[in-house]
């Protein structure tokens, strides 16, 4: 796998899959580390005098936080300039990226508009490869999502010489150190269903989104909570089932942060059903589970407790957090929502082993699994570099 050492990429239009993908609020991005990090890798290419075509995506379609890229050029501008063109393969980008010049770069708009970028076993048939087509060289600085086979991931390395960037490449050799046997398992986060791969021997504290779901497999009732669960996973009926023959190592929550006139207000398991959402594990769960981690020998954590976008709602992510931190233990922290977290907790970055910003990829290397995208670029022969 090549890096950025390995190449001249002087006058040369680079396809940068970069990870800019934010949370959101009220259809408003906020800044986070992995655009700030993103930042660094343009930076780079554009000092050695690349063209730079940035490729990224926000969201899934269908989700409230599937939306344009735009708000992500506005970041990228307060640190370096950066051109947002709102289109992916029509007239306007290939006129931007035709126009390019050394030591500039365009972001263009979020990849998964287009609905080929899903299907990349179409091949040269697909409407990206026009991308392909216009490009020299292909970038993957996007390890979060290098699980999955979008064709930005894995056709563009198949027909272009290709390279790692730096935070790719930093994941990786931080990983390759990483060997994670009977350690404490702390899931939570939106994507419950990647969790469940991870529930074999390992101990496990199940929190966010995935201890509620935990919780409805073994048999309890939230209320207004299973509702929404129903409407914001995807198989919802088929995870519950898979989940309820999986559960003998896993904790569940003992309490919940419930919103009540605009206040956190806990309630304890036994006072569910309730006619309220949860938006965070209860001050129990919190001291539960802080137990647990001041004896592991190592800890993976993936996503957070709550819902940290609310000041109210950030005390479970919060306290774990500092708990880890404060172990003794080999700690690594998974996901770009926790990134983001630990940022606005004010714990210093150093007192954890490892930070990833990658969730899904970061736990299917964990458990052993191959990466399509890392795949793609040891498979790249990087033929006529010169």
């Amino acid at each position: 796998m090549k890096t950025l050492r390995d190449f001249n990429f002087k006058n040369k239009v680079v396809l940068l899959r970069a990870d800019l993908n934010s949370d959101v609020k009220n259809r408003r991005i906020i800044l986070s580390e992995r655009i700030k990090q993103s930042v660094k890798t343009i930076k780079q290419l554009k000092k050695k005098g690349a063209k730079v075509v940035i490729v990224a995506h926000q969201g899934r379609p269908g989700k409230l936080d599937f939306l344009s890229l735009k708000q992500h050029g506005k970041f990228l501008n307060k640190f370096t300039k950066v051109k947002f063109v709102p289109d992916i393969v029509g007239k306007k980008a290939e006129k931007e990226i035709k126009k390019l010049k050394s030591g500039e770069a365009i972001l263009l708009e979020n990849i998964r508009y287009e609905k080929d970028e899903f299907k990349p076993e179409k091949g040269k048939k697909n409407k990206l490869y026009r991308l392909v087509e216009l490009a020299d060289i292909y970038v993957n600085d996007a390890f979060s999502v290098c699980h999955r086979k979008q064709a930005s991931i894995v056709l563009f390395p198949k027909y272009l010489p290709s390279f790692a960037g730096p935070l790719l490449e930093k994941e990786i050799n931080a990983l390759k150190k990483i060997e994670i046997k009977n350690c404490l398992y702390i899931l939570g986060g939106a994507k419950p269903r990647d969790n469940i791969k991870l529930l074999k021997n390992n101990k496990v504290l199940a929190c966010g989104l995935f201890g509620q779901l935990c919780l409805i497999a073994k048999g309890k009732d939230l209320g207004a909570q299973n509702k929404y669960l129903q409407k914001q996973i995807e198989n919802f009926d088929r995870i519950i089932k898979k989940l309820k023959n999986k559960l003998r190592n896993v904790e569940t929550p003992l309490d919940f942060a419930i919103k009540k006139g605009n206040k956190r207000v806990e309630l304890k398991l036994d006072e569910f059903p309730s006619k309220y959402e949860i938006f965070d594990i209860g001050s129990e769960t919190i001291k539960r589970y802080i137990n647990e981690i001041k004896k592991a020998k190592a800890i993976y954590m993936k996503g957070p407790a709550g819902d940290c976008s609310d000041k109210k709602f950030a005390k479970g992510t919060f306290s774990i957090l500092k708990a880890v931190s404060n172990s003794k233990g080999f700690s690594v922290i998974g996901g770009g929502h926790l990134s983001d977290a630990i940022e606005s907790s004010g714990i210093s970055k150093k007192k954890f082993g490892h930070i990833s910003l990658s969730g899904g990829a970061l736990l299917n290397y964990i458990a052993g699994e191959k990466l399509p995208g890392i795949e793609a670029l040891n498979k790249s022969k990087n033929r006529n570099l010169s």
